[in-house]
């Protein structure tokens, strides 16, 4: 229990913190209010115990919720903090002047090792009345003990090591049993391990600290008053038991061995902070002459157990050679300073002094300040009086400390549950990458804070930034709420704006196709996400616009898909004739009206795949809103479309069994006009009764009519029950059936005619058969009249023969005048040609070989090209069919032949005379062939020229032999 005058300046402590806390009310930059509603407690909370000790407290120590202190000369105290009310007092029994020296409690707070003036050491456990002595340890004056924290037990300390005022290392084990008969010590063993030195002298070990890392690698720090050593090495799985002789002995050579500062202030101290129970140290602080030595402890890096150390230097009121400070506790963010009248809390972040209490004179001068390292409740004792410590929330300020150090990742995590500090944390970070030029991640930090939007936009802007504006929209937008659909609308719009001219930017440099592919991809995801998919659809006419204004076609159409807005994706694909595509996009989605709607253009370009899509559909289409495409392109398309238009009438009407009237017409007529074969078979398994009919049987037998196909005339009247109509279509259809063989179809006309006129009497009907055969004129039919009947019936038939007959005579005269006039024009340009000539000069040259042209028998054309005669040869001789080629050669052995008769150097005689006019007869017709064959027309101006356009230089079947002859 604290009294009444300790319980006053607490609160004292407490009211000057909470002024200092009520400064920082107020509305912040970021829009958030800032209003403590209640006192913090200060971070160092001092209580009083209420404890009247009936000596003088000489030494004191706590751990493991376990209190021990000296009392006078010769009274132990033992306290369980869980049981303060059960005090336990032990009488040491010494009888000499000794006092006691060190009080020294393992981490368990079974074990208490007490240190004597008079270099002698006893041990008490626990769970023991009685005082032991350490027989082993005499003549030492102990000034460190490094307790063995992973084997150490109740009953067992397992290997320790014991520093004392000569700088002698020892290793030691203490045991709680009594012993054997011969053994009754608890000490164990007791041996020297090492020795440590200043300048040359032995040094007081003032602390030695023992610790585990990675791969059973154990650091050993010790201190002398001015110097920090440190030990590193390796035991063996399962030799912890053996103790720590082997880290010393071995090589130390690559290791610093240790760090010494100038000051000595006669000693010194170490203090660890352990995060956790029973977990390795994190942080350290040694207390020397030249300040505080504070880092970090690494336990990974091989050389030093030590890391990112640096010197807090005591501030300018302790003056060594007057205050000194006195003891060093560490804790997360702070340690504490014990000096004779008061305590001074010191940030390790800054090195700022965040707490100073002083102590009232009455309770005397401050002797010694301990941490429990279980319960972290620091503990100071006077002569009089024993104070006790609880940190609260000591992280609360650290935000801003790290934040002002530029380490947000750190300030973020101290604040996490504070908003307004992370606000403020944010946004100095954001502040802090812009002017770093570190514009994206600034972008992610502001898209975090409350800071207004309209300044952080146009900051970006102002900078250029587009990169980083649409990082801190897309942030921004992730962050907003499905009901703020303003905020959302405007941020999609903005944000596909900032898209498209990004693409339309790396679009254009060949250099960054692989950044605009990303881009591509990115954008393409922003667009189909399921988060913002209403605020797409709700102003998709809007971002087609914007699409449209930056000419891109392609995510236009992907973003129809996604809206599912097909009609604009097949729009799109059958503008760019990508047909299939389009057709793929109907088939995938089936939808009926944009089926009925693009089905013509489709038709027109791909109508197999067309026609296959509308079979799959099956009855899901309606093949009336089809016949549209249908009629349009069966009857100016090509065959190919034609077909199809027939394979889907008849996929149809067999396999659906559409009964409608329309379908069956439409089929009726394509067979009549591309399948007449079909026609007939048709009307067949249609069937011969009118209730089993679906198509028109008027209009069926006026598309036969048109067509001519009889036959199938005849089985429609048969089905409409005209049957006299069917006999006489019937007879004339059979009349008709040799229509290679004129004469047997006028004799067959003739034998109608006959039956017509004798049997039937039918002058009428006689008359049709004239119209119906174009063989038959009346002087045929005539001679079957009987001599009573008047030429009034044939009236009009005879005038009709007399016109055809005049008509005929007329043509003929035409013919013979135009033949006439033809040959006249033959004539007078073969008189033409005759006269015709051309001059040759004589410095012409031939065509081909360019040598002159008189030197040998030549060839010139009418468009003035002139060519030797064995070259225009040579010429035109590959260009020639086989036939020509074997023809020429023979007319070249016929004129070789005829020109070695007429060189015989024998004078012919008379009777040889006849026959050699006979020869030059004969020669001057093979000229007159070969001239026919090479001289027909010029090689270069001539149809010869023209087909040689497409042939290759080099006849494919000598191109081996050709490049052969290169090599």
């Amino acid at each position: 229990m604290a009294s009444i005058l300790d319980q006053y300046e607490d609160s004292q402590n407490i009211r000057q913190h909470s002024r200092v806390s009520a400064a920082n009310i107020g509305i912040t930059h970021s829009g958030f209010v800032n209003v403590r509603l209640e006192e913090e407690k200060p971070i160092f909370n001092k209580q009083r115990i209420d404890f009247s000790p009936p000596e003088k407290i000489n030494q004191f120590s706590v751990c493991n919720n376990q209190l021990c202190m000296s009392l006078g000369k010769d009274t132990l105290l033992r306290i369980d903090l869980g049981k303060p009310d059960q005090p336990n007092q032990i009488e040491l029994g010494r009888k000499d002047d000794s006092k006691v020296y060190k009080l020294f409690l393992d981490p368990t707070g079974s074990h208490l090792v007490i240190s004597l003036t008079t270099s002698e050491c006893v041990y008490l456990n626990r769970n023991t009345q009685k005082v032991r002595s350490l027989s082993r340890w005499r003549g030492h004056l102990i000034e460190s003990i490094g307790w063995n924290k992973l084997i150490g037990s109740e009953t067992n300390t397992g290997p320790i090591l014991v520093g004392t005022s000569q700088g002698i290392i020892f290793e030691a084990e203490i045991s709680a049993s009594e012993g054997s008969l011969f053994n009754t010590n608890p000490d164990q063993y007791f041996r020297q391990v090492h020795s440590l030195e200043e300048d040359g002298k032995p040094a007081p070990v003032c602390c030695l600290e023992v610790e585990r890392g990675l791969e059973s690698k154990y650091f050993i720090v010790a201190t002398t008053r001015k110097r920090l050593f440190q030990f590193v090495g390796k035991l063996a799985e399962g030799s912890e038991q053996q103790g720590f002789s082997s880290i010393f002995a071995q090589n130390q050579d690559l290791l610093p061995s240790f760090q010494e500062f100038p000051v000595n202030m006669g000693y010194s101290e170490i203090t660890f902070y352990t995060s956790k129970l029973r977990s390795s140290p994190k942080t350290f602080a040694w207390m020397m002459g030249n300040g505080v030595l504070y880092g970090q402890l690494d336990y990974v890096r091989p050389d030093s157990l030590l890391s990112d150390v640096q010197v807090w230097e005591y501030t300018s009121d302790i003056d060594l050679n007057y205050v000194k400070p006195i003891s060093i506790v560490l804790t997360q963010f702070h340690f504490l300073l014990l000096l004779p009248d008061r305590v001074k809390g010191i940030c390790t972040l800054n090195g700022q002094v965040v707490h100073e209490d002083v102590f009232p004179e009455k309770f005397g001068a401050l002797k010694k300040m301990i941490k429990d390292p279980v319960t972290g409740l620091v503990w100071i004792y006077t002569e009089k009086a024993v104070f006790r410590y609880h940190i609260q929330k000591e992280a609360r300020d650290v935000w801003q400390m790290y934040m002002n150090m530029n380490k947000f990742d750190l300030a973020k995590e101290y604040c996490k549950d504070r908003p307004e500090c992370l606000d403020m944390v944010l946004a100095k970070e954001a502040e802090h990458c812009f002017q770093n030029k570190r514009y994206q991640e600034s972008a992610k930090c502001y898209a975090l804070t409350q800071n207004y939007f309209e300044e952080i936009a146009l900051k970006f802007i102002e900078a250029k930034q587009e990169e980083a504006l649409k990082e801190f929209l897309m942030k921004k937008l992730t962050n907003l709420k499905p009901t703020e659909k303003t905020q959302i609308t405007l941020l999609v719009t903005w944000l596909t704006e900032l898209y498209l001219n990004r693409l339309g930017q790396l679009e254009t440099d060949d250099g960054k196709q692989e950044v605009f592919l990303k881009t591509r991809e990115e954008f393409r995801t922003f667009l189909k996400s399921p988060k913002h998919k209403d605020c797409f659809y709700n102003n998709r006419n809007t971002i087609y616009d914007l699409l449209a204004s930056h000419g891109d076609v392609d995510n236009m159409v992907y973003f129809s898909v996604i809206m599912q807005d097909y009609e604009r994706v097949i729009s799109h694909y059958c503008q760019h004739d990508d047909f299939s595509a389009a057709l793929d996009v109907l088939s995938k989605h089936c939808d009926e009206k944009l089926f009925y709607k693009f089905s013509p253009v489709l038709m027109q370009h791909i109508p197999k795949k067309v026609v296959d899509a509308w079979i799959q559909m099956g009855n899901r289409l309606d093949p009336k809103n089809l016949i549209p495409a249908l009629v349009n392109y069966s009857q100016m398309g090509s065959m190919q479309q034609i077909n199809e238009t027939i394979r889907y009438m008849e996929f149809c009407v067999y396999e659906l069994e559409v009964k409608d009237e329309a379908i069956h017409n439409y089929l009726l007529s394509l067979y009549a006009k591309h399948k007449p074969d079909a026609l007939l078979w048709y009307l067949e398994q249609a069937g011969t009764h009118v209730s089993d009919i679906h198509y028109d049987l008027k209009y069926a037998l006026r598309l036969c009519a048109e067509h001519g196909y009889l036959q199938a005339c005849v089985l429609v009247y048969k089905i409409m029950e005209l049957y006299e109509e069917a006999v006489d279509l019937a007879l004339q259809s059979c009349a008709d059936l040799p229509e290679d063989d004129e004469e047997l179809r006028k004799k067959l006309w003739l034998k109608i005619a006959r039956h017509v006129v004798q049997e039937e009497k039918d002058v009428k009907k006689a008359m049709n058969c004239l119209s119906s055969c174009n063989l038959l004129k009346i002087e045929d039919i005539l001679p079957f009249f009987p001599d009573f009947v008047t030429i009034d019936h044939f009236k009009e038939a005879i005038c009709n023969s007399l016109e055809e007959y005049n008509q005929h005579i007329e043509e003929l005269k035409q013919e013979m005048e135009e033949a006439t006039e033809s040959a006249k024009r033959i004539r007078e340009d073969i008189q033409e040609m005759r006269n015709k000539y051309g001059v040759v000069e004589s410095q012409e040259k031939c065509a081909t070989c360019d040598f002159p042209l008189l030197n040998r028998p030549f060839y010139l054309f009418l468009c003035g090209h002139m060519f030797h005669y064995d070259c225009l040869l040579q010429e035109v001789t590959p260009h020639l069919s086989t036939y020509k080629q074997n023809k020429l050669e023979e007319l070249q052995k016929k004129l070789a032949a005829t020109t070695q008769t007429t060189k015989s150097r024998h004078r012919p005689r008379e009777e040889d005379t006849v026959s050699l006019g006979k020869g030059q007869g004969s020669r001057e017709q093979i000229k007159s062939d070969i001239d026919d064959i090479i001289a027909c027309e010029c090689i270069y101006c001539g149809e010869l020229m023209i087909k040689s356009i497409d042939k290759p230089f080099i006849d494919p079947q000598k191109f081996d032999q050709e490049m052969s002859s290169w090599l």
